[in-house]
């Protein structure tokens, strides 16, 4: 049965606007129509102020809600991880399994398969951190499980029937015929956790990879006469950059230099998030290794950042407050962004008529109220 939604400003994925109601019949926008023009026969559900903007995405979550699916990859573990993130904004998301023994990876698979047969709500995908890495940019990744790709994880990957489909490889393990082969079949490809130079990674990025991982986190930096991977993602304005805005992964200062040298519209927040965010505990175990909370970051015992406590309402409200990002900006970021990595922008990211019905109600400080998935 239909409904409008009104009695926000509407952040229809280009402006904020007033005055406006959200017809939405099933899982999908049917209109957007000024108040004065809404039929006086369909229920209106009202708004108490702030915003109703385009549902928050995130491309890179490990865990939420005291849940980490390389723990324990099930579907229930996908179901506990998607609903601790919804609290907080996010109507869509890749369930992230990083780095770890063959086993494990097909069972996060056929994991988030699964939970998308039984249309769990907001699982887009999933997303594959590894294991192709390089060992000397490794970060949290547990250093045994780091292996070359092989013809047959190719195929398995590009077969994995789960939705949107992203891996992060290193550019300099991984030769550009396979990254080729990858994006021909339709994986997201992102370059992370690797030492590759400026020309590595240029080359990987005209064999068809789309984006970069956590920008500049466990990869080569940029210097004036080698501009290594972090060089490599600002000077290319056609892929698509995650930054994790929580303080602590990347100073303020460098984050803005992003800004500055990077279209806006190919940043994406994302919260690289563990289980101890949204709701869960102080600390946990990745792979045998104890993780916890420090004045707010999440480290290894030698002190290695582990993933993070962020949720992408945190890193909206950082984005804007700490970094003097627009509203505007800040939300496209959340949603618009990230819906087009994934290629998803035709129905994703925006309040439009056609487009699924995921929603955030936020206050007037950005803080979430509501949150609907497919009309849900």
């Amino acid at each position: 049965m239909a409904f409008a939604l009104s009695g926000a400003r509407v952040f229809d994925g280009d402006s904020i606007r007033n005055g406006l109601a959200v017809v939405i019949d099933g899982a999908r926008i049917v209109e957007v129509v000024s108040n004065e023009k809404l039929d006086s026969g369909i229920e209106r559900r009202v708004l108490n102020g702030g915003i109703l903007a385009p549902g928050f995405i995130d491309v890179q979550v490990n865990g939420g809600g005291g849940a980490l699916l390389n723990d324990n990859p099930t579907i229930d573990t996908v179901r506990r991880i998607v609903e601790s993130h919804r609290k907080f904004g996010t109507t869509g998301m890749l369930p992230t399994v990083i780095t770890d023994a063959p086993a494990v990876l097909s069972q996060a698979i056929a994991s988030v398969k699964a939970a998308r047969a039984k249309s769990v709500p907001g699982v887009l995908g999933i997303h594959i951190e590894g294991p192709f890495l390089d060992r000397e940019h490794k970060g949290a990744h547990e250093q045994r499980f780091i292996r070359e790709m092989t013809e047959a994880d190719l195929v398995r990957i590009a077969n994995a029937d789960c939705g949107c489909i992203m891996l992060t490889l290193a550019a300099n393990r991984v030769p550009p015929a396979m990254i080729k082969s990858l994006a021909g079949k339709g994986v997201l490809v992102s370059l992370g956790h690797s030492a590759a130079s400026f020309a590595e990674a240029a080359e990987a990025l005209a064999a068809g990879a789309r984006a970069f991982t956590h920008l500049f986190n466990a990869m080569s930096q940029m210097t004036g006469r080698e501009p290594g991977m972090v060089g490599a993602a600002l000077a290319d304005p056609n892929s698509f950059c995650g930054l994790i805005a929580d303080g602590f992964h990347i100073h303020d200062a460098a984050m803005k230099l992003a800004l500055a040298a990077k279209p806006h519209s190919r940043i994406m927040l994302v919260t690289d998030a563990m289980p101890t965010a949204a709701g869960g505990p102080e600390g946990f175990e990745l792979q045998g290794r104890a993780v916890r909370r420090l004045k707010g970051k999440l480290v290894l015992e030698d002190g290695t950042l582990a993933g993070s406590n962020l949720t992408m309402d945190e890193a909206l409200r950082h984005c804007v407050e700490r970094l003097g990002v627009s509203v505007e900006d800040a939300l496209r970021m959340a949603s618009l962004n990230p819906a087009a990595f994934l290629k998803r922008e035709h129905e994703l990211g925006r309040i439009k008529s056609g487009y699924l019905a995921s929603l955030v109600h936020l206050s007037n400080d950005l803080r979430i109220v509501e949150t609907w998935v497919d009309g849900k």
